[in-house]
């Protein structure tokens, strides 16, 4: 800890923080002979008094989860952005309304009728928010899902389609951005379009190598389709260089441009979003079809595009894919921080709760359950389900409100295993290694520019569980000095033992 920590020594105004970490390491020895709540208040006031964040704001909140007591509170019900540490919210009310083995559904449909192995008609694929269609649960094999199938079309005899391969993505609306979304981050992976039918997480995957033959720089993409256009901007640097890669997809297309130099001897991966993710998930499907000896007529196609409005009763189901449980997406929402993902587990409970996938509807399910939670809506903002948005306000005591309630449900388990684990995985991986604090915070962490928060589960010293929330609001120095600051908090709660 203390190494790392000797690091921001490269920042100007560091010092108190070096000498709480100080004091916490040398109070980490066996046999530390524990602290009042008093003394540990007044501990936590010098750390959250570091002048570093005299111009910032700090919503803080800790209560045990035995006794009800609140070991500390600091502008515990002003609004702040909690950036990510919105997810829990949006996970707790997935759990709560759809239940942890909650699958996600996508239908297919033949719309026409049979002759011989040819289909007169139209393939329909019926979208229902499924986010998991894309190699994360499939050995990294992102076609899987489409392969299968292709084999339910060859199993009923069809190896040929006259018509169309429909996107249908009708049960959400079309705002595939969130309210308050900065514009610029619209290339980037996480701020990926929402779409109730999706495929790859709404991304292109692009690699970035050096050609040794043509001593150019090489630029590949999975899937391998001609929706992207990749403009190649990238320039070859020696061995003793850095890669640096970006990606730029210009606003309402799908044209790429790809940026930055690569050494010599190295490859990068990175992804980019693709506009329109219904007629892409389709047009990749289609190829699909095609590799596997089905051909197809027509064309890849989003509903919005057809000009005769489908009619179900009229067609034949062929199968019904199904996502894993909601108990294993929430993982990849809280541990990785998707937020795609997140924003399909909205529109979802919307659509399952209120009939149609907006973030509206998926707000208003959430609210009524925040009621016997012991939340306001009413004194909250959500503006999306990821907590991109800088439009969404919360205050610490409405999440550690939100922990104690999940702490005491039938659905705890699930919840808290989808938490990343200080020191071992997801957003915690490279926090609180080799300290006490290690495998004993279970917590969910927040970024954007000037804001971080972490959230969750710790166990004291005396093995006391608490719930805590710590937001930090406008501070204008590097993110890691606020990093610091909760992770000195989380070594406070970890040696924390009760005289």
């Amino acid at each position: 800890m203390l190494n790392n920590i000797l690091k921001f020594l490269l920042f100007s105004l560091i010092v108190p923080s070096l000498v709480f970490a100080q004091d916490i390491t040398k109070n980490n020895k066996p046999g530390y002979s524990g602290t009042t709540i008093a003394e540990f208040r007044e501990q936590l006031n010098d750390i959250f008094n570091d002048p570093n964040f005299s111009n910032a704001q700090w919503g803080v909140m800790i209560q045990s989860l035995e006794t009800g007591e609140y070991f500390y509170k600091r502008n515990e019900d002003k609004l702040l952005m909690p950036a990510s540490d919105l997810k829990l919210f949006t996970t707790a009310a997935g759990l709560i309304l759809l239940g942890s083995d909650y699958r996600f559904s996508t239908n297919l449909f033949l719309n026409g009728s049979l002759d011989g192995s040819i289909l007169k008609g139209d393939l329909v694929i019926q979208g229902r928010g499924d986010p998991t269609i894309s190699g994360r649960f499939y050995n990294d094999d992102m076609y899987k899902v489409f392969n299968d199938w292709a084999d339910s079309l060859s199993d009923y005899g069809i190896d040929e389609i006259s018509g169309n391969i429909i996107g249908d993505d009708n049960a959400f609306d079309d705002a595939g951005l969130g309210a308050g979304w900065a514009w610029d981050y619209e290339s980037n992976w996480f701020a990926a379009q929402s779409s109730a039918v999706s495929f790859n997480d709404n991304c292109v995957d692009v690699i970035v190598t050096y050609d040794k033959i043509t001593k150019l720089p090489e630029i590949k993409i999975q899937p391998q389709t001609k929706y992207v256009v990749i403009i190649n901007n990238v320039l070859p640097v020696p061995k003793d260089s850095t890669s640096s890669i970006g990606v730029y997809r210009e606003r309402g297309t799908n044209v790429v441009t790809v940026y930055g130099t690569i050494r010599e001897d190295d490859s990068v991966k990175t992804f980019v979003t693709v506009n329109n993710p219904t007629q892409y998930s389709m047009v990749v499907l289609k190829d699909v079809l095609e590799k596997k000896g089905i051909k197809v007529h027509g064309y890849p196609m989003d509903v919005d595009d057809i000009t005769v409005p489908l009619d179900y009763s009229k067609m034949k189901k062929l199968c019904t894919t199904y996502s894993p449980p909601l108990k294993e997406i929430i993982k990849v929402i809280n541990k990785n921080s998707q937020n795609f993902f997140a924003e399909q587990l909205l529109k979802t409970i919307g659509l399952e709760k209120e009939g149609y996938g907006t973030v509206t509807n998926g707000v208003k399910a959430e609210s009524k359950i925040f009621k016997d939670i012991g939340i306001n809506p009413e004194s909250m903002i959500l503006a999306d389900g990821s907590g991109l948005s800088r439009l969404n306000l919360v205050t610490a005591r409405q999440i550690v409100t939100l922990l104690n309630y999940m702490y005491k449900s039938k659905y705890f388990i699930p919840f808290f295993n989808s938490l990343s684990i200080a020191g071992v995985d997801g957003s915690l991986a490279d926090r609180l290694q080799n300290t006490n604090a290690k495998d004993h915070v279970r917590a969910k962490a927040g970024f954007l520019e000037g804001v971080r928060s972490l959230s969750g589960y710790a166990f004291t010293a005396d093995n006391e569980p608490v719930a805590f929330s710590i937001i930090g609001n406008n501070f204008n120095v590097p993110v890691k000095l606020a990093e610091n600051i909760q992770d000195l908090v989380c070594l406070r709660l970890t040696n924390f033992k009760r005289k």
